[in-house]
């Protein structure tokens, strides 16, 4: 079972430096994917929120460690 866990980030740079941290903290073999998240019904760019993918294949990932990560740049781990 292929595990994904998705960080919520205000902006792309607190989801970058969120994406390079996850690397660091938790030594993932590769960087996690940033998606673009436009909220329903906004055009501007502004109100998007962006989205770190943390793929864990092996389920060896804390939750608790990454929703404190996202939290430490006012982002939260959403819940599966």
């Amino acid at each position: 079972m292929n595990v994904r866990h998705v960080l919520v980030l205000p902006d792309r740079d607190a989801a970058e430096e969120v994406a390079r941290e996850a690397v660091d903290r938790f030594g993932l073999p590769e960087e996690p994917q940033l998606v673009r998240d436009a909220l329903a019904g906004e055009d501007d760019a502004e109100d998007a929120q962006w989205l770190v993918v943390v793929e864990d294949p092996r389920e060896l990932l804390d939750t608790a460690a990454l929703d404190a990560l996202a939290a430490e740049y006012e982002g939260w781990l959403e819940a599966p």
